[in-house]
């Protein structure tokens, strides 16, 4: 059977994470203020949102190491992730802060045994186990959503994403090979 490790995991974590730093620093400063529609957050705070969510991994997995959720105080640990989240950032750093937050997270991650990762965890209820890993996952998974809507986001300020430039670039350099233009 394969098996996914905590290096693999840290690794994928980076680079999402670096992805993430890209953005971040693609997007002009003065449009880190900007909101997509009412009732969402601006991409100053999305950036902050995602710097500080591991906060929630790390909480769970390495401070408390819990075995069930029955019990589990969310409401503190997410007013502490929010009241971080909260804290006006500039451009210079919020990139500072993911890049730090996220080797943090990631160096746990990497330093994880696979006796830890296949630990299972319950719900509140007691039931519907889990293991570490799928949950730790979770944060590169929970990233990766909030970056599709960075990547809209980059659109309707006129960025055309790193990912999209780079895809072109590639297509670019197909069609000179093909043509026979160096």
């Amino acid at each position: 059977m394969a098996s996914y490790t905590a290096r693999e995991l840290a690794n994928a974590f980076r680079t999402v994470r670096r992805n993430t730093i890209q953005i971040a620093e693609d997007i002009p400063e003065a449009k880190y203020d900007f909101v997509p529609a009412p009732g969402t957050k601006s991409v100053s705070e999305l950036l902050r949102h995602i710097a500080f969510a591991p906060m929630v991994q790390l909480e769970m997995h390495r401070e408390q190491r819990v075995s069930t959720l029955a019990g589990f105080d969310f409401q503190a640990l997410i007013a502490r992730v929010g009241a971080a989240e909260r804290q006006p950032r500039g451009k210079t750093e919020i990139v500072e802060l993911l890049h730090g937050e996220g080797e943090r997270f990631a160096s746990w991650l990497e330093s994880l045994d696979d006796g830890f990762l296949n630990e299972t965890f319950t719900d509140p209820t007691g039931q519907h186990p889990k293991t570490r890993l799928e949950a730790l996952m979770g944060a590169k998974e929970h990233e990766m959503h909030h970056r599709g809507q960075l990547m809209l986001m980059e659109r309707l300020v006129g960025v055309v994403p790193h990912l999209t430039r780079q895809r072109e670039e590639r297509a670019r350099g197909r069609q000179s090979a093909a043509s026979g233009v160096s």
